[in-house]
């Protein structure tokens, strides 16, 4: 994770969320409200790269990749509360074709592409993107869940509503096909209507992570509780989910920052200070940055 802010949901703890009924599984073990709100539209690409603790690779590798989003309603999503989320599946990967999991090319350094869906109204929204690691599932609740939460606000024209849509708790059942059984069936729901047009492995993304320049999420009200999005998201655990999005940018669409394709701003690691208990996920390095497309935003 870099200095600076990051529209990443941080974590206080690099550990797994278990349990199906545990509040965590929404965005992790006690994610806070990220600093930033960053702008994607229908189709960017969002690359994740998944770490393990001290920047090591990612230690797992059995299980699938599972990323669903969630609309922030009329709420911005930097003071968006997911405990009454409705979520929906844009997509899922296992075993490919040679029987090896997706997450043991993860293990081995490589990140992962989703891309978000074409029809997508525009709006706020969280990306919820989650391991399941299953090396421990040889006995009831030994499934360890690893969801990251990013807040991110989709640009276009899209008029697309997911036809099916689940509830973190509530999605899953420690017993489900896809956490507790040999023969695997993905837990929660089927892939929405709203699907994510691609997904792929890729390289290992760059140590840092670059956004595009986004909106500051709000400072909560004095009476707001805690764990409020006000500046310090850079966070300096280690490691953490990283993501990075193509999206295509609207032509007029318009950046202070003179450069073509609007700002971003470099995310560099920062050290732990003792008294930030916040961690970018264990699991994805954050670097997630937004990058465009050359179709505009007009043409969905």
């Amino acid at each position: 994770m870099g200095n600076g802010p990051s529209p990443i949901r941080l974590v206080n703890d690099i550990g797994p969320v278990k349990g199906s009924s545990n509040d965590d599984l929404m965005c992790g073990l006690s994610a806070q409200k990220a600093a930033m709100v960053v702008p994607a539209n229908p189709g960017s690409k969002v690359t994740f790269q998944w770490s393990g603790g001290g920047g090591q690779k990612w230690p797992h590798n059995t299980g699938p990749l599972m990323t669903y989003m969630a609309s922030c309603g009329s709420t911005s999503c930097g003071q968006f509360d997911p405990s009454g989320a409705q979520w929906f599946k844009i997509d899922e990967v296992g075993r490919k074709s040679d029987g090896n999991w997706y997450q043991m090319d993860i293990s081995k350094g490589a990140s992962f592409d989703v891309s978000l869906p074409q029809d997508l109204a525009p709006g706020g929204y969280l990306i919820r993107h989650e391991i399941l690691a299953l090396h421990l599932a040889v006995s009831m609740g030994g499934a360890e869940f690893y969801p990251s939460c990013t807040q991110v606000q989709i640009g276009g024209n899209g008029s697309g509503k997911p036809n099916a849509t689940v509830s973190f708790p509530g999605a899953y059942s420690d017993s489900d096909p896809g956490i507790y059984d040999p023969t695997y069936t993905f837990p929660g729901g089927p892939v929405s209507n709203l699907a994510a047009t691609s997904d792929s492995l890729g390289a290992p993304a760059s140590g840092s992570a670059s956004f595009p320049s986004g909106t500051a999420a709000p400072s909560p009200s004095p009476s707001g509780g805690s764990g409020s999005g006000s500046g310090s998201s850079s966070s300096g655990g280690n490691g953490g989910s990283s993501s990075s999005a193509t999206s295509p940018t609207s032509a007029s669409s318009s950046s202070s920052g003179g450069s073509q394709g609007g700002g971003s701003c470099s995310l560099k690691r920062k050290k732990s200070s003792p008294g930030n208990n916040n961690h970018p996920r264990h699991y994805s390095r954050i670097m997630k940055r937004i990058m465009h497309h050359a179709t505009a935003v007009s043409s969905f």
